[in-house]
């Protein structure tokens, strides 16, 4: 019995009883009756119940010791499974982190003018281009400038037409509050507006987003579902299309 409580004692912080005051009267008491044996002269009978005495104590001492093992052990399981829990982040909670570093709201949020210079207006946060900013038609440009863009970053201009950023918020009228993640899914991998609309168009990257796992998009989705709702009706974008194709080339591949 005394081998198995040392294995257990074994797996324990020492250090721990040798802070608390019954360790300290548990050594006190054992230096004292090692004095006695050696020292002091007894009768056989104060011997045989030091050592029944002694046996007593220890075995009450390993007692108590395993038994706070035990209690140290399962508080520090406890432990590391909620650390471990709370290191798991949330669908929405990944869903934030790859909208930031996917720097979704250098568009998708318009700017504003702050104390420092332009800054992102975080009341509108991907509420894309504002309603109440109606932009000119664009200026005139010949190379090598191809692409213009608004104060805001919220509306560009070039050989693909005029595009405003989409409202990302989960508005049910203007947002995309009537999208379900399937849709939200199709239109990041197929870089079709609504899924199977039209094509989305700079400077949308979506060639580059529509590379995220599903997993990914989901998590994408489920952070878009948690953010306030902004009502703002983007404009329509203004398509141009493709200019045709030189009759030169198709000349010159008939040869």
């Amino acid at each position: 019995m005394i081998q198995y409580y040392w294995e257990k004692v074994g797996l324990c912080r020492i250090e721990f009883y040798r802070e608390s005051e019954f360790f300290r009267i548990f050594v006190l008491y054992i230096s004292s009756t090692f004095i006695n044996y050696s020292m002091l002269q007894i009768t056989p009978f104060q011997k045989r119940s030091t050592v029944t005495l002694f046996y007593a104590v220890f075995s009450f001492a390993m007692v108590i010791m395993v038994s706070s093992c035990n209690k140290t052990g399962d508080t520090a399981k406890t432990t590391a499974t909620d650390s471990t829990t709370k290191a798991v982040p949330s669908l929405a909670e990944r869903g934030q982190y790859l909208v930031t570093i996917a720097s979704c709201n250098d568009c998708h949020t318009p700017l504003k003018m702050g104390p420092k210079g332009p800054e992102p207006d975080m009341t509108r946060m991907l509420s894309g281009h504002p309603s109440d900013l109606i932009m000119p038609p664009p200026p005139k440009m010949g190379m090598p400038w191809m692409v213009g863009g608004a104060a805001t970053l919220t509306a560009w201009s070039g050989p693909w037409g005029i595009s405003y950023t989409a409202n990302l918020t989960p508005d049910s009228a203007t947002g995309l509050g009537k999208w379900d993640v399937t849709t939200f899914m199709l239109a990041i991998r197929n870089g079709k507006h609504i899924g199977t609309g039209r094509d989305i168009l700079p400077p949308m990257p979506w060639q580059y987003i529509s590379k995220m796992t599903d997993d990914d998009l989901k998590a994408v989705y489920a952070y878009l579902r948690t953010i306030p709702a902004v009502h703002n009706q983007v404009p329509e974008a203004v398509v141009i299309p493709p200019p045709p194709m030189a009759t030169g080339g198709a000349d010159m591949k008939k040869k």
